[in-house]
């Protein structure tokens, strides 16, 4: 008979936040598959569960070893698998496991549990109804921006996970980008000094740049585009259809064919950009 593959979900920090089900999964299991065996062996300790045989397969192992891994639970085994804390594939390598495992053949069963992701969302305050998980926050400041502007106009709160040692440069890079945005940071959660720390981007940042030191695992939520954002947004657009028009007038175009222009350069309506350029053409 074959074994499983059993994803386990482990606490983000408070131990009561361990279910049932994965207990019961790490109970049962032949051999328990970790991203770093210290951390679970302590995990298991603190469980009472003793004896358990524990195999190191983080980043770097996954990919020489997931084929491996299918082969042994197709052969028999019942094989936990645990990230560090939370839902294992979310910005780990459980998720390339899964997949080996699936194509393989070899059954697989997904235990749900505590995630960063969900509770930071929820946490966080935000009224928008979708959200956008981008893993980790990248490092440089063109990446973010790049990201960023990406993302600018998606109807969702972005959430990021981010180091407490780059949490106030992710910060500055947010404001550049996104001026107008609220956004929470969560850190520590579910654990002793949980913290959130919501407001507008530059609030927030003025904050956590007066601290001496920051500590624990954060998670990002940025709010869904705002009003205010929107009115710039669009007063931005406006502004540069009008000097596009002035442009394109000033170039002998006749007036019809730079509506027809700016409307499609732009994005507004047939209408708004004729009214815009007979303005135009008025006050040349």
């Amino acid at each position: 008979m074959p074994g499983k593959l059993v994803i386990c979900p482990t606490p983000l920090g408070n131990l009561g936040d361990m279910t049932v089900r994965a207990l019961e999964a790490l109970r049962a299991a032949d051999v328990v598959c970790a991203e770093d065996t210290r951390v679970t062996g302590k995990l298991l300790a603190a469980l009472g569960i003793e004896g358990k045989r524990l195999e190191r397969l983080d980043e770097n192992l996954v990919g020489e070893r997931a084929d491996v891994i299918a082969a042994r639970v197709l052969a028999g085994e019942t094989i936990a698998y645990c990230s560090d804390a939370g839902m294992p594939g979310v910005s780990d390598p459980g998720l390339r496991l899964v997949r080996v495992a699936r194509e393989a053949g070899a059954p697989v069963e997904v235990l749900p549990g505590p995630t960063a992701v969900a509770t930071a969302y929820v946490a966080s305050g935000t009224t928008s109804t979708n959200f956008y998980f981008g893993g980790f926050f990248p490092r440089k400041d063109a990446a973010r921006k790049q990201l960023l502007d990406s993302l600018k106009d998606l109807d969702a709160a972005l959430v990021f996970y981010e180091s407490p040692n780059r949490l106030v440069s992710a910060l500055a890079s947010i404001g550049e980008s996104l001026p107008y945005r609220e956004i929470a940071v969560c850190r520590e959660l579910t654990k002793l000094h949980e913290e959130i720390v919501r407001g507008s981007i530059g609030e927030v940042k003025e904050q956590f740049e007066s601290r001496e030191s920051i500590k624990g695992e954060i998670v990002l939520v940025i709010d869904a585009p705002n009003d205010e954002e929107v009115s710039a947004a669009n007063a931005s657009a406006s502004a540069s259809a009008e000097e596009r028009a002035a442009e394109l007038l000033a170039q002998g175009e006749r007036p019809k064919l730079v509506a027809k222009t700016i409307a499609e350069e732009f994005g507004i309506s047939r209408n708004e950009a004729y009214e815009m350029v007979l303005t135009k053409k008025g006050q040349s």
